[in-house]
């Protein structure tokens, strides 16, 4: 695409066919027709180029053997400046329309237009889908457990609420100044910018544990094996052919449900809350035990459980609100990126929020404690039971499968897009596959990898300590990633990073947000390293500290592999890696690495 610009003095026009956070060498740029593209006006080479406007002329293509200026550094150099370049608005060179796209983040990514087709619902249903699949209507009883009383259990909610705000926040900002697909690895890359493509190499090898793991827990898979293992491999297949084909049904579908599990969450919640208040034809049915969980004396009764099953406790809260940033995955695809997440997320976030919050009071309110600590069923399918009778259970099972298959059917449409960024990254083997929409216009290609990966999971995992470790291992390493982020934009606040990066987004988190969000991923990070209390243990068989272990040595992984790949082998060898950027013929760009000799001067 060629794509028309204004200098940093804000009146020169130039014409090039490369994204604005590049430093450009111009007489370096050579398009595939064999024509060279100079600016209109003198523009120095190396300057970068702060706005892109796509011009109405007809496309072009990067020939990908041509002599481009070796671009060596992360993936972003600068962000855009939303609306002006060095004080001289857009405004008043361009079309309203152009100047309000740029500001909407639009531009920032090199993605034809008729690419981006989410809009606010849309996204904001990718959100709530992702973030409520089976959690609420089986882990409340393992919380309670943990908590040891419904007051702490409730306190409990409230804070992984209050961190999922502050990481809502945190991911709001970040995607409104980088409103490209691919979530934390893009703004890793952009933050910690030495050692050179460290970043990329760590996210590449978290995403395959937390995918898998995020697949595991959706499935809420139970002992009996093969049937269904055989019903969540069917479940996957429909998944990958539905998004990687079609993928206009598959957004249909996953709005429909997100849709439909809103209103059925709502309903209960709310007989839950008539229930409490004592209305007619809500109560408690006769033969079933009368729950006392509000009266005070109760409320707080075996409290005290420890700081470690406390964060145990925690985490299986917080996993259940694992997927506030599920639509930065994907904002090269969406309308108006930076207008439509400030609006989505947070309507989302507060939606799954007041809904989890209104479904423990309800669950609580009719359900007693000993009934949910001492039964073998999960505690919807006791709400159920209690308030409006055991035949009612088939009908709970039908919702809860519907809603593991909006939540699988998000994951997937998000995991998807990580797999393709990857590709643009030039980091995958046959990378310019991964990175193609090709030939069903969706990225198939990282659709058939997850597929894959996701099955070997799918029947390698047993249950028991095998798929809590996977669980568990997968929620530390989110963790992890979280508390780098929280680091980094600690450090785009500071004066030095604001100028030196030109960090300047269209949202701005309060800084004490950003600080409390960090401290919450911290507290999580070391409090499982603590030995539990006597008589209490997070694994049958493996030692306590065995997911975050594990956690740290995927990173040594990471690392290690970086080291060979990225440093070892460049200097034994004689070469360096460099990248330089090509647009694919689907409109597409992505960055391709070179082995470039090192000379003995530059030696």
């Amino acid at each position: 695409m060629v794509l028309v610009g204004y200098s940093p003095r804000g009146n020169e026009p130039v014409k090039h066919g490369i994204p604005s956070y590049l430093e450009v060498g111009f007489e370096d740029l050579v398009v595939a027709n064999g024509i060279t593209l100079v600016p209109e006006a003198p523009f120095p080479t190396g300057s970068t180029v702060h706005q892109c406007i796509p011009a109405r002329i007809p496309p072009i293509t990067l020939d990908n053997n041509a002599d481009l200026r070796a671009e060596s550094a992360p993936l972003f150099t600068s962000t855009q400046e939303y609306g002006a370049s060095s004080n001289q608005p857009l405004d008043r060179h361009l079309p309203r329309t152009y100047a309000q796209s740029t500001r909407e983040g639009e531009l920032f990514d090199n993605v034809p237009k008729d690419k981006r087709r989410l809009g606010t619902l849309s996204a904001g249903f990718l959100i709530f889908n992702r973030v409520i699949g089976t959690g609420i209507y089986a882990t409340p009883s393992n919380i309670l457990r943990s908590a040891g009383s419904v007051g702490v259990a409730l306190i409990m909610w409230l804070v992984g609420s209050l961190i999922a705000a502050l990481g809502t926040a945190v991911y709001i900002e970040l995607g409104s100044g980088l409103p490209r697909s691919g979530g934390e690895k893009n703004y890793l890359e952009f933050i910690y910018r030495r050692p050179r493509f460290l970043m990329t190499e760590l996210r590449q090898r978290i995403v395959w544990f937390l995918a898998n793991a995020h697949l595991l827990h959706a499935l809420g898979l139970s002992p009996t094996w093969l049937n269904t293992r055989l019903v969540a491999f069917s479940c996957l297949t429909f998944l990958c052919l539905i998004h990687g084909t079609a993928w206009k049904w598959g957004l249909r579908i996953q709005n429909t449900l997100g849709m439909f599990k809103l209103a059925v969450l709502s309903l209960v919640a709310g007989s839950g809350l008539m229930s409490l208040l004592g209305v007619p034809g809500f109560q408690v049915r006769d033969g079933y035990e009368k729950p006392n969980n509000f009266q005070w004396d109760k409320f707080w009764e075996g409290s005290g459980t420890g700081a470690n099953a406390f964060v145990a406790g925690l985490f299986a809260v917080i996993w259940s609100f694992t997927g506030y940033s599920n639509a930065n995955y994907a904002l090269s695809e969406i309308k108006d990126p930076v207008r439509t997440i400030k609006r989505a997320a947070p309507v989302a976030m507060f939606g799954v929020s007041a809904v989890y919050m209104f479904i423990n009071i309800a669950y609580f309110a009719v359900v007693s404690k000993a009934d949910i600590l001492n039964s073998r069923r999960i505690v919807a399918a006791l709400y159920f039971r209690n308030l409006y009778g055991p035949t009612t259970e088939r009908a709970l099972s039908v919702f809860i499968s519907l809603s593991t298959l909006g939540n699988l059917l998000a994951g997937q449409f998000s995991q998807g897009r990580v797999i393709q960024e990857l590709g643009r990254e030039g980091i995958l083997p046959f990378a310019s596959v991964f990175a193609s929409n090709k030939p069903f216009n969706a990225p198939l290609a990282g659709l058939l990898l997850q597929y894959t990966i996701s099955t070997i999971f799918l029947f390698a995992v047993a249950p028991g300590d095998a798929y809590l470790f996977l669980i568990s291992l997968s929620s530390y390493c989110a963790t992890i990633v979280n508390a780098l982020v929280a680091i980094g934009l600690l450090l785009l606040h500071t004066k030095a990073y604001q100028a030196a990066w030109n960090w300047n987004p269209p949202f701005r988190t309060l800084g004490i947000v950003v600080l409390l969000f960090f401290t919450a991923n911290m507290f999580l990070i070391i409090v499982p390293l603590i030995p539990p209390s006597a008589g209490s243990k997070t694994y049958e068989r493996l030692p306590y500290w065995s997911h975050s272990l594990a956690a740290f040595s995927v990173s040594f992984v990471g690392i290690t592999y970086w080291y060979i790949w990225g440093t070892f082998l460049p200097r034994k060898n004689g070469y360096r890696l460099e990248r330089v950027y090509a647009l694919q013929e689907d409109g597409v760009s992505r960055w391709v690495f070179r082995k470039t000799p090192v000379r003995s001067s530059d030696a």
